[in-house]
């Protein structure tokens, strides 16, 4: 019996949105092949962004791949797309399985250790599609996942596993923020997948 075909999935979210979490869907092998093949494999870059003016180049690792060499702006910033590797296309068509959505780019970050995070933000980007789903995988560190809704302010956390698929849908994006708070409690590298689809 494959168990991480029989997993359970769970809507996070309360209201004005749907965030589905479907638990581990690798195993603990797989996800440290896939680890390992895109720690080794990928072109990881500082992230840079314009804040208010300012340059700041962070400690976590990006990297963007497509269907296409797109060209992709955000917080100041240009950003090339990379073609498919063979390790992504894998990882491509099994999410595309689970969420029965196509998606056309990924965006991939690595974070080095708990220290580094993301602050909260919203993936609403205008070449994104309107109320489109967006995948994400984790990789090596456990890390808490915080929601936070844009009125209500009600906060919602969740500890995404390693090889583990969060699927973020419908409205979620234009009610809801999301980060991924630092903590001094972890120690070991963290890659997370986030598939998408992008309007030319």
């Amino acid at each position: 019996m494959n168990l991480f075909n029989q997993h359970r999935v769970t809507n996070i979210i309360p209201f004005d949105g749907e965030a589905d979490y479907h638990g581990l869907v690798f195993s603990k092998e797989e996800s440290e092949h896939y680890f390992r093949n895109l720690f080794e494999e990928i072109p990881w870059k500082n992230d840079e962004a314009f804040i208010f003016g300012k340059h700041h180049i962070t400690k976590r690792k990006v990297a963007w791949f497509g269907d296409q060499t797109y060209s992709y702006k955000y917080s100041g910033v240009t950003k090339q797309a990379h073609l498919w590797t063979p390790t992504l296309l894998q990882l491509k068509h099994k999410v595309e399985a689970l969420s029965a959505t196509t998606y056309n780019s990924c965006l991939l970050n690595l974070y080095h250790s708990g220290d580094e995070g993301m602050g909260w933000h919203s993936d609403a980007e205008k070449t994104l599609l309107e109320n489109g789903t967006i995948a994400s995988i984790t990789l090596g560190a456990e890390r808490k996942f915080s929601f936070k809704h844009k009125e209500t302010k009600q906060r919602i956390d969740i500890l995404l596993e390693n090889g583990s698929l969060l699927l973020m849908k419908g409205t979620t994006q234009k009610n809801w923020l999301h980060r991924l708070p630092p903590t001094k409690k972890v120690f070991s590298p963290r890659i997370n997948l986030t598939f998408r689809t992008i309007i030319l």
